[in-house]
Order: structure tokens, then C-alpha cells, then sequence
């Protein structure tokens, strides 16, 4: 069984650290542009600050040596990681509004150089919750639908590759949905709000099947560790489908009444 997995246990030390090395390089610029914004004596909201530590905090215990191995056996530790990577980090990652503080601390030109590129025809159009939505829960369908799943058993650079594109999916999705930094193509709050319920009915929906129908199929889980991880991913994403909500009414009340409370730092 354990022979199609990759070796996790002889594997170096910088299949970890690298991934906390590149979590740490972004906590780092983040904390420096807000120290920055101190010393300009200008304010940023430190729930700002707490929600991008959180996120950072979540990829690190998601990259853990001892989750990590338990996932490439377990696809119950698999699925830990997934919701860990793809659905709560974003969350806080995002909701930190990490490209309003670079456009608030870098020099000028490269700011323009980020708005450029946020209104940018790719970009415009990966704002759009639909696209978003294709990607991210598009991606979880093949992944556990195909036989993508084994093969990254198997493939290092295909088991990152996963992860990268959890990641950056989930990092879109909230963006498109209630994401606070700036969105070329916000689309409106009923199409956002259309798309979130959409896309916890789809999630819901694929958790359910891989419990009933015992998928992904031909790998070396047996069928009991099978379905614990689709409940998993049943309740795990529901949980961070509903912080989701709450953050999408928040940012909508915000907008109605900008001076209710102030979370927002700009």
C-alpha cells in the first residue's frame, strides 16, 4: 500500500522548509509595509494585521512534517491540508487586504505597475466570481473525479502543484467574492451572493458523492478512511463556507454604512 506513496519519511527537510521559508518571506514583507505605514503615521487595522498572521499561521501548520506525512498516507490528513490550504488560509490571507497595503507603501510606479496589472484583461476577467468559482471548485472535482488524485501520490511535482493551484483558487475565489482590496470586475452583490451559495452546493454535493460512491477510486485508501474524509470535507467546508458568508454581509454592510465600524483601513 505504502509503495505507491511517495517516501515522505526520507524525503529532505527542504520539502519543508521551503514552503515555510516562502510563508515566512511574505509574513515578513507584510509586517514591514505596516511597520512602514507607522512610521508615516498612517493607520492600518490591526484585525487587518491578525488575519494575514492567521492565514500565514494556517499554511505553516498545513506544511507541517508531521501532517504532511500523515496526508500522503491518510486521505483523511489529505483532507485536512485541503481545507487548511484551500479554504481557511485564503480566508485570512485575503481578507488582510495585502494588495492595499502595497499600493499604500510601495513608490508610485511600482503601484502603478499593480493596478496595471489588476486591470489587465486576464485579471479582469479572473475577478468575475464565475471564473473564480470554476477553478476552485472545478479543481476539488478533478482532483477526486479523475485520476489526478493517484497520480500525485506518486509525483512530487504534481503533489505541489496541487497545493500552489488550492491555494491560489481559494485566494481568487474570496478575492472575487468578499475580498476588500480593489476588483476591476466586482460584479454585483446578488451575482456574488448567487455563486457562494452555488459553490457550498457544489461542494456539499461532492463530498456526498465521494461518500456514497466511495470515490477517488483505485487508490490505497480503504473505504472507511474514504468516507470519514468526505465528511470531513462535508462539515470542514461548510465551517469555512459560513465564515465566508459572514465575511461577504460584513463587507456589504461596510459599504451601505462605511462609518459604522472600521474595519476597513483605507
Amino acid at each position: 500500500m505504502t509503495g505507491q506513496h511517495m517516501d515522505m519519511g526520507s524525503a529532505s527537510m527542504a520539502s519543508y522548509l521551503v514552503p515555510w521559508l516562502l510563508v515566512a518571506v511574505l509574513l515578513g514583507a507584510y509586517v514591514f509595509a505596516v511597520l512602514q505605514q507607522q512610521r508615516a503615521g498612517k493607520q492600518w487595522s490591526r484585525w487587518r494585521t491578525a488575519s494575514f498572521i492567521l492565514g500565514c499561521s494556517l499554511l505553516v501548520i498545513a506544511m507541517a512534517p508531521g501532517l504532511a506525512q500523515y496526508a500522503h498516507h491518510d486521505l483523511r490528513g489529505h483532507m485536512v491540508q485541503h481545507l487548511l490550504v484551500g479554504m481557511l488560509a485564503p480566508l485570512g490571507l485575503v481578507l488582510a487586504a495585502p494588495v492595499t497595503l502595497a499600493l499604500r507603501t510601495l513608490p508610485v510606479s511600482a503601484a502603478r505597475s499593480i493596478t496595471a496589472l489588476l486591470k489587465s484583461r486576464p485579471v479582469h476577467w479572473l475577478g468575475h466570481p464565475v471564473p473564480a468559482l470554476l477553478l476552485n471548485i472545478g479543481g476539488m472535482y478533478l482532483l477526486y473525479l479523475t485520476p489526478l488524485y493517484t497520480l500525485t501520490l506518486t509525483n512530487p511535482f504534481l503533489h505541489h502543484l496541487v497545493h500552489a493551484h488550492f491555494l491560489l483558487a481559494g485566494c481568487l475565489f474570496v478575492w472575487a467574492i468578499a475580498g476588500p482590496d480593489f476588483n476591476p470586475n466586482r460584479a454585483g452583490k446578488y451575482t456574488r451572493l448567487a455563486v457562494l451559495f452555488v459553490s457550498m452546493a457544489a461542494h456539499a454535493y461532492l463530498s456526498k458523492f465521494m461518500y456514497a460512491y466511495v470515490w477517488p477510486r483505485n487508490t490505497p485508501h480503504d473505504v472507511a478512511q474514504i468516507q470519514e474524509a468526505a465528511q470531513l470535507m462535508y462539515y470542514g467546508g461548510d465551517f469555512a463556507e459560513l465564515l465566508l458568508v459572514i465575511a461577504f454581509f460584513a463587507s456589504w454592510y461596510q459599504r451601505r454604512n462605511p462609518h459604522a465600524f472600521k474595519l476597513q483601513p483605507v
